[in-house]
C-alpha cells in the first residue's frame, strides 16, 4: 500500500457511495472539494494542484482520456451525462470501450529528470580512484578531490557505480520510463509523461512504477453499475488471479458478486479448463508437422500485444487459443445469449483483448473489492455459492506462473503416456526477456513450449490487483 494506491481506492469507494444514494450526478464535482478543503493539508503545492489532480482521477474513473480533454471547465457532472447519453445511443458495450486503457495526468506528473549517472557528497576522493579506472569512456574526473561525471561521454553502464566501495555513486532513474520493457513512455516537449500508444503494450508497469500515481487506468465502474441498475441480467466472471486475492473460498467470492448486485457469477477457471484442452490439442498437432515445432501460450494480452508490435518473428509461433477469459465469455452467452458479462482481473490489458473479444465489461480487482466494501459484503462471511461444479484445480492454478505449462503437461501426459514437455517460462516482460524471446524466434534458444506472463510471478502479480 501507498499513497497513490490508497487514493485510488478511496476515490473508487466514494463514487460507488454516491452511485447507492443517489447522488453521484451532484456529488462528483463535490469529491475533491471534501477530500481538500481550503483549510487542511495539501499533498502538493496547495489544496487547488491537489484538486486538479483529484478530478483527473475522477475523469479516468468515469472513463474518460485525460489526453482527450478539450474543455477543462466542462465539470465531471457533464462527463458523466455525456457518458449516459453515450451508453444509451451505443449498440453494444465494446462500442464505448476504451481503445486505450491508460491515461497519463499532466499535473500529477512529476517531470522526472532524465536518467542519469551522478557523484553523491559521499564520494572520500579515494587515492585508487576506482571509479576512474572502471570507466570505459573516461567520463570521469577529480575536481577538487571529488569525482565529476562528464554527462557528454557517460553511457550509463554502471561501473562506475559497482566499483565504488563508498556507494557515493548512483543511477538516477525516471520510475514509469524505467519500468515500461518497450520504450513506450517519455517525456512529451514540457516535461510531462506521454505514453506513445502505437508502442505501448498496456502491462501496467508504469502505473505501479509512478510514485506519483500519474498513469491510470481508465475504468468501466460507471458502466457496469448502470447495467445492473437498468436491471440487465449482468455475470461477474471471476479470473483465478482474483479469486487468489480475495479472502475465503471461490464459492463465497462467487456468492459475494451476487450480494452486492450482479445477477450470477462464474469462476473464469472453467475457462481455463477449455483452454488447456484446445492449447493441448493444438500443440500436440504443430509437434506431429514438425518436431523442432516451438508454441509459446496465448493467454496474457500483454505478451500477445508485445509479439504484435515488438517481436512479429514470433507471431506464428503463438498458440492460436482463445485465452480462458474468451471462453468464459462463450459459456455465459450460450447459456444467456442477453447476459452482460464483466471480467474482473488485475490486468490492464484485459480491457483490450475484451472490447476484441466481445466481453462486454473488465472491472479490476481494487474496483469489485471497493464495490464489496461499500456494500457492506465480506466475503469471507458469505455462504459458499453452489454450482454445477469447481474446476480443475490445475485450471484455477493458471493465475500463477508455470501454471498453464503444468495444465497442458497434465493434458498432454494422460492422452500421451510418457509425454515430455521442453518447457520455459518467462515471468515477466522486461528488456531482457524481450531480448530472450527474439532469440527463440530465431531458434537460438532450446525448447519447444514457452509460457510468458507480463506480470513476475504471473496474473497474481497484476498491477491493478489488491497484492503488491
Amino acid at each position: 500500500m501507498n499513497a497513490a494506491i490508497h487514493i485510488r481506492r478511496e476515490l473508487i469507494l466514494k463514487i460507488v457511495k454516491a452511485f447507492d444514494a443517489g447522488e453521484l450526478e451532484d456529488e462528483l464535482d463535490r469529491i475533491a472539494i471534501r477530500l481538500r478543503p481550503k483549510d487542511g493539508d495539501s499533498s502538493r503545492c496547495c489544496v487547488y494542484h491537489d484538486r486538479a489532480v483529484l478530478k483527473y482521477r475522477l475523469m479516468a474513473l468515469l472513463g474518460v482520456s485525460v489526453e482527450d480533454e478539450r474543455d477543462e471547465a466542462k465539470t465531471l457532472k457533464e462527463y458523466y451525462a455525456e457518458l449516459l447519453a453515450e451508453m444509451t445511443a451505443a449498440k453494444t458495450p465494446q462500442e464505448l470501450a476504451p481503445v486505450n486503457a491508460l491515461s497519463v495526468c499532466g499535473p500529477a506528473c512529476s517531470g522526472c529528470p532524465s536518467a542519469k549517472v551522478i557523484s553523491t557528497p559521499n564520494c572520500r576522493g579515494c587515492f585508487a580512484r576506482p571509479c576512474v579506472y572502471s570507466c570505459p569512456k573516461r567520463a570521469i574526473d577529480i575536481v577538487d578531490g571529488k569525482s565529476r561525471i562528464d554527462e557528454s561521454k557517460c553511457i550509463k553502464c554502471g561501473k562506475c557505480i559497482a566499483a565504488c566501495p563508498y556507494h557515493a555513486i548512483v543511477k538516477t532513474t525516471v520510475p514509469c520510463e524505467e519500468a515500461c520493457p518497450v520504450d513506450a513512455i517519455k517525456k512529451n516537449d514540457i516535461g510531462v509523461a506521454e505514453i506513445d500508444f502505437d508502442r505501448c503494450i498496456s502491462c501496467g508497469k508504469c502505473v505501479i512504477a509512478c510514485p506519483f500515481g500519474a498513469v491510470m487506468e481508465r475504468s468501466q465502474l460507471i458502466e457496469v453499475l448502470e447495467t445492473i441498475r437498468e436491471g440487465h441480467k449482468v455475470v461477474a466472471m471471476l479470473a483465478p488471479s482474483t479469486c487468489d486475492q480475495l479472502p475465503g473460498t471461490v464459492e463465497q467470492a462467487l456468492q459475494a458478486c451476487v450480494e452486492v448486485g450482479f445477477s450470477d457469477a462464474m469462476e473464469v477457471a472453467l475457462g481455463a479448463e477449455m483452454t488447456t484442452e484446445h492449447e493441448t490439442a493444438e500443440f500436440i498437432e504443430r509437434m506431429e508437422k514438425d518436431p523442432n515445432t516451438l508454441m509459446t501460450t496465448s493467454c496474457c494480452p500483454a505478451y500477445v500485444n508485445l509479439v504484435a508490435k515488438h517481436v512479429p518473428e514470433l507471431i506464428d509461433k503463438v498458440s492460436l487459443t482463445p485465452s480462458p477469459m474468451v471462453f468464459a465469455n462463450e459459456l455465459v452467452k450460450k447459456a444467456s445469449p442477453l447476459a452482460k458479462t464483466v471480467f474482473v482481473g488485475p490486468c490492464v490489458a484485459k480491457r483490450g483483448e475484451a472490447r476484441r473479444k466481445n466481453v462486454d465489461f473488465v472491472l479490476s480487482v481494487e474496483e469489485l473489492a471497493a464495490l464489496f466494501a461499500a456494500r457492506g459484503v465480506k466475503v469471507e462471511e458469505c455462504a459458499p455459492m453452489k454450482t454445477a461444479r469447481p474446476a480443475n484445480p490445475s485450471a484455477r492454478n493458471y493465475s500463477k506462473s508455470c501454471g498453464v505449462t503444468e495444465a497442458v503437461l497434465e493434458e498432454a501426459t494422460a492422452k500421451i503416456p510418457g509425454f515430455k514437455l521442453k518447457s520455459k517460462q518467462v515471468s515477466g516482460i522486461d528488456r531482457k526477456t524481450c531480448a530472450m524471446l527474439k532469440l527463440h524466434a530465431a531458434g537460438k534458444l532450446p525448447g519447444n513450449f514457452i509460457e510468458v506472463m507480463a506480470c513476475p510471478g504471473g496474473c497474481v502479480n497484476g498491477p491493478c490487483g489488491l497484492k503488491k
